[in-house]
This record gives C-alpha cells, structure tokens and sequence, in this order.
C-alpha cells in the first residue's frame, strides 16, 4: 500500500508535515504530486528546491530533487534541464529566494526562455529565516527587519514578479493563483498542469506564482491569516494569466 501511495502522488506516506498551521505549502505539494501522476510524468519529475520553508519538501517528496544555494534554482533548474531534456524540471521558491537573492537568476532564465516551470510560493515575507521584509512585502506590513512596517521611502515598493516577467519577449506562460479557497485550489491545480503540459511540448519558460499566507510570520491565527490575504495580499496581487502564448497561436 505504501509503495502504492508514493507512486500515485509523489509524497512520503510515512512523513509528518513541519509546515506551521495555516500553511499552503502542504496543498502546494500534493497538487504537483496529483498532476505530475495524472500526465505520467511522475517517474521523470525532477524539483529545484530553494532555500527556507521550500527546502522543507526534502522530507516529503519522493521524486528526484536538489537543493540549490539560495537564490540559485533557476540556474540549477536549466543545467538540469539541458542536460536531461526528457525530465520535467520544476523549480520550488518563496519569495525571498526567487525575487531577491536569486531575482538574476530567474529573470536571465526566463529572459532566455529555459524550458522548465518555476513554481512561485508568495506569502510576502521571509518564513523560516526569522520574518524579514521579503520583496513582496506589503506597504505597511511589519516584518522583523521592518519594526514599523514597509516603507516605500526606505525600503521601495512590493516587486510584482508575474508582472515584471511578462516585459520580456521569451517567457511562455505566466499566471497568478492562489490556495485560500477550494475554487483557487482547483485552478492552481489547473496552472500548473497547463506550465507541465507546455514544458513537455517544448514550449518554453512558465511560472506560476501563488499567492499564500504565512500566519506564524505574519503574528495572525489561520483565520485571520486567510482574511488579511483576501483583504491585503489579493489587492496588490491579483490573480489571473499574464500571458498564454498557446491563445495567441
């Protein structure tokens, strides 16, 4: 039965989740494992894990993965995929690590169009390291680094990454979504199917960024935590496809 469970979703039956309450990363993962097994690529299924609350996936997938120094998935993720076209390459960032330390790496690799799918994890602060000010840090919002709350004048404003690639010419599909109801949860599901199906049609650089809560980091209990992303976090990133270049063929 164990070997049953691992093969059709990707997860270790055996591990118990160290993601806070409230978390999303654990749906997250068990909608890549559900897509990765209904396309039949879960065997060739190859994650890119950054740094912080995303390497936590180590302990619970069981398909191939590595963990990459902070910031640098992106540029693991395009040796691996060039040097093994046949495996679906997906890289696993927050994000500090994919619109800060590592903002080179992913705009170069989206700019040169890498085949692989970048999964953007959002919750606008810095998890696991201590609460920092993340880039996507609302105006405001407190964060360990940021006592008093973001402010533009001194720290600048909230990047929007969906926004920011799609000034480029080589990405393919672009889309935000996010996991605070069972609607969004389906149609996150539905995202990263469609960036999985595009990579193995060849056709280029997708990310998906979802945007998510972060109650420990945020000092908000799992209800409040879920407000504040629809009243707060929803407002300065919509969601909705940036681009999908399959409609304009």
């Amino acid at each position: 039965m164990e070997k049953v469970y691992k093969r059709t979703i990707g997860i270790k039956p055996d591990a118990v989740s160290g993601f806070c309450p409230g978390c999303m990363h654990g749906t997250i993962h068990k909608l890549i494992g559900e897509v990765s097994e209904e396309l039949g690529m879960l065997e060739k299924l190859v994650r890119c894990e950054g740094v912080g609350c995303c390497g936590l996936g180590q302990l619970y997938v069981s398909h191939d993965l590595n963990i990459s120094a902070h910031g640098r998935a992106c540029a693991v993720a395009t040796g691996l995929k060039r040097t093994s076209p046949e495996s679906l390459v997906y890289t696993y960032q927050g994000d500090g690590d994919l619109a800060s330390i590592g903002l080179g790496e992913t705009v170069s690799a989206a700019n040169r169009g890498e085949n692989f799918t970048v999964i953007f994890v959002n919750n606008g602060i810095y998890g696991m390291t201590g609460g920092q000010m993340a880039p996507t840090t609302l105006i405001g919002m407190k964060a360990t680094t940021a006592p008093k709350g973001r402010d533009p004048k001194e720290h600048g404003y909230p990047i929007h990454m969906c926004e920011v690639l799609n000034q480029l010419t080589a990405p393919y599909y672009l889309e935000r979504t996010s996991c605070n109801t069972p609607g969004n949860v389906r149609k996150t599901k539905a995202a990263i199917k469609k960036a999985f199906q595009y990579q193995m049609e060849g056709k280029g650089f997708s990310m998906v960024e979802i945007v998510t809560s972060c109650p420990t980091n945020w000092g908000l209990n799992e209800a409040k935590a879920l407000d504040f992303l629809e009243t707060d976090m929803l407002k300065e990133f919509p969601l909705g496809v940036f681009r999908d270049k399959a409609k304009e063929e």
